[in-house]
């Protein structure tokens, strides 16, 4: 199953990609966040702005018409018009203040009031109204709480005590409607969509408002309305700072000189709309930005890691045995490096599998020797057990002639001793004699002719033996060929197991021939090494042979002497036996001197025979060895085609690879 891979360049912008993107979400965040923060800020220091310039406008207005009405009480202080006077003092004021449209009006104690003839002024209770309440109250000129005239018209009063000498309590007093005030609060604010709203805290009406339904109306009454309540509350708590109600920003400020609070407030929306806007373009800008960096990333990435893609194609090429490639490491970095040493591995692993393909070559063709000589010995050790059986079967024959040799010995010395015991006897059984010589002549004549076939035999014997030897020197010199290849075959698995190894994955095909060729070599050397000892024994039982050999034919020369001097001693017993009579006495010392004669003979036969037995057990383990080397030269022609066949097999493991 093929393995799956990813690019470097789409794992680093995997892992790269979330950091940018969360890095610039974040810092968008943040941006927005302090912008928020600061907008806010910077709205609620517009509105306190706003709230104190409105504040010092009304203030202005209100000393503006104070002043004007505190010189007209002076003036009327200074002339104090009688009752008579007063109408037509007020008349003369009526009409100077577009602010008191009413003019100039003054009460009594005694429930009186004047007014300019034009004034629409008309209080059916003076001492129980406001304005007279609230001037009765202040020397100098001061403005009262708000308050709804006859006609309707929410106005406030600005009252104070006439002292004009008399006994009598008189308040002077001008009536201000809050129009220019309404004007001033509602216009004069700087913000774009703010809105602003003048209180009396002496009741909590509202005096001025961009909703004329709600002038007049008690803020504490207006629940429904969670601004109007959450300002009333502030105010009844005499909290003035800047704060939010109900989504909107609302800052407070007090009117010197009056119980007034104006309050001003702007939605929330409204401050930060800029500010959604701001973020909607740091949001813009920062989606713009990661597409930059991401794209920049990708060119640093693919520019930076270009010469990674070439080396790892390069590796995918030597893992599919291509050496013919040329590694690009000119970069000096640690990818330069990289393909530096993969460089390196490719000069490496080229003269390594020509070494290996020319091992293998050689391996060929010691194997093919091998095997020639594998067969050639094969052929020789089988050569070696037919002349090893052939003289087992010569030995055999040998054995029963050195028997025979030995019975007649045997037969001889008994001859001899019944000759001596019958000497005396010699002139009664002379014709017995006779025949006997003449049957003993026959028989040494027999036993000449068996001892020169024994001794042909036993020169046979030593040839064969001989030939035995330089077989087995043969065999010494094949076995130390192959222990030669053995260990040149071992030396070779040994460096192929090391470059095998310096090779990696790539090269445990070459790990597994050469373990098998290791194998194939140590066999082949144990089997060479149990070969030589054999043929080390074959060669000592050889020499033992031979030496043994040669004292059989020593022995069998001396027998063959000693039988002729018998038969030439028959000769003169056959020749002289009619002189028996009178030779009698050198018959019997010739007697003795066969018994003597015959004796050796006996014993040297009886020698022979053991050595012929022996003879006879080398041979047969001769042949057995004989029989082992030809199935060792069998396995050795057998390890030499499997030798063979690796060193097919690892040729054709090196020629899958392009050097």
């Amino acid at each position: 199953m093929e393995r799956k891979t990813k690019k470097i360049s789409s794992k680093l912008l995997a892992f790269i990609l979330p950091v940018v993107v969360l890095t610039v979400v974040a810092l968008v965040l943040i941006a927005a966040t302090l912008s928020r923060k600061r907008m806010t800020e910077m709205a609620t220091e517009t509105l306190e702005s706003s709230i104190s310039n409105q504040a010092d406008n009304i203030e202005a207005w209100l000393s503006e018409n104070l002043e004007y009405f505190s010189t007209v009480k002076h003036m009327m202080e200074a002339q104090n018009p009688g009752p008579d006077e007063i109408v037509p003092f007020l008349d003369s004021l009526y009409g100077f203040n577009s602010n008191s449209p009413n003019g100039f009006y003054l009460g009594t104690a005694d429930g009186k009031l004047y007014k300019a003839t034009e004034s629409g002024k008309n209080d059916s209770d003076v001492t129980g109204s406001t304005w007279f309440k609230q001037g009765i109250s202040r020397i100098a000129m001061a403005y009262g709480t708000a308050y709804k005239n006859d006609l309707g018209q929410t106005v406030i009063s600005a009252t104070g005590i006439l002292n004009d000498g008399s006994d009598v309590i008189k308040v002077l007093g001008a009536d201000v409607t809050l129009d220019k005030i309404s004007i001033i609060v509602n216009s004069a604010v700087k913000m774009k969509g703010a809105s602003s709203f003048l209180v009396d805290t002496n009741d909590y009406k509202i005096l001025a408002h961009r909703d004329v339904n709600l002038i007049g109306v008690n803020l504490a009454s207006a629940g429904s309305d969670a601004l109007l309540a959450g300002a009333a509350k502030s105010i009844m708590d005499n909290d003035l700072s800047s704060k939010e109600i109900d989504g909107n920003m609302v800052a407070f400020s007090s009117i010197t000189g009056t119980d007034w609070v104006l309050v001003s407030y702007i939605p929330t929306n409204v401050i930060l709309k800029s500010v959604s806007q701001m973020g909607i373009l740091l949001f813009i800008v920062g989606a713009v930005a990661i597409i930059l960096i991401i794209i920049l990333i990708l060119l640093v990435v693919r520019r930076v890691i270009a010469p990674l893609t070439h080396i790892s194609d390069n590796i995918a090429a030597m893992s599919e045995g291509d050496f013919t490639i040329k590694v690009d490491s000119s970069s000096n970095d640690e990818i330069g490096l990289m393909g530096l040493k993969v460089s390196e591995f490719v000069a490496s692993m080229r003269n390594m599998l020509a070494s290996i393909s020319d091992e293998s070559e050689k391996l060929k063709e010691e194997s093919d020797n091998s095997d020639r000589v594998s067969k050639t010995m094969y052929e020789a050790s089988q050569s070696q057990a037919d002349a090893m059986k052939q003289l087992n079967e010569t030995v055999d024959q040998l054995a029963l002639a050195v028997n025979d040799i030995a019975q007649n010995a045997t037969v001889l010395a008994g001859v001899v001793a019944d000759t001596r015991d019958n000497s005396d006897k010699a002139h009664d059984s002379m014709k017995e004699t006779v025949d006997i010589s003449q049957k003993g002549r026959a028989d040494m004549e027999q036993l000449s002719v068996a001892m020169s076939g024994i001794s042909d035999a036993n020169e046979k014997l030593v040839e064969s033996i001989n030939k035995v030897g330089t077989a087995s020197e043969e065999i010494t010199n094949i076995v130390a060929i192959i222990s030669d290849i053995a260990e040149e075959t071992n030396l070779l698995s040994l460096n192929a197991s090391i470059e095998a190894a310096r090779a990696g994955k790539a090269g445990r095909g070459f790990a597994v021939v050469a373990t098998e060729i290791a194998k194939l070599a140590q066999t082949s050397s144990e089997n060479a090494n149990s070969i030589s000892k054999l043929v080390e024994e074959i060669r000592k039982l050889i020499d033992d042979a031979v030496s043994q050999a040669s004292d059989s034919a020593r022995n069998i020369k001396e027998n063959s002497e000693h039988i002729h001097v018998a038969v030439g001693t028959f000769g003169q017993i056959y020749g002289n036996i009619q002189d028996t009579n009178t030779l009698i006495e050198a018959m019997i010392k010739d007697i003795q001197k066969v018994e003597d004669v015959s004796a050796n003979v006996a014993a040297i036969s009886e020698e022979q025979a053991a050595s012929a037995d022996e003879i006879l057990a080398t041979s047969q383990n001769m042949v057995e060895m004989a029989n082992d080397i030809t199935r060792s030269s069998q396995d050795v022609a057998d390890n030499s085609h499997e030798l063979a066949g690796t060193s097919q097999t690892l040729t054709s493991y090196v020629q899958k690879f392009r050097i």
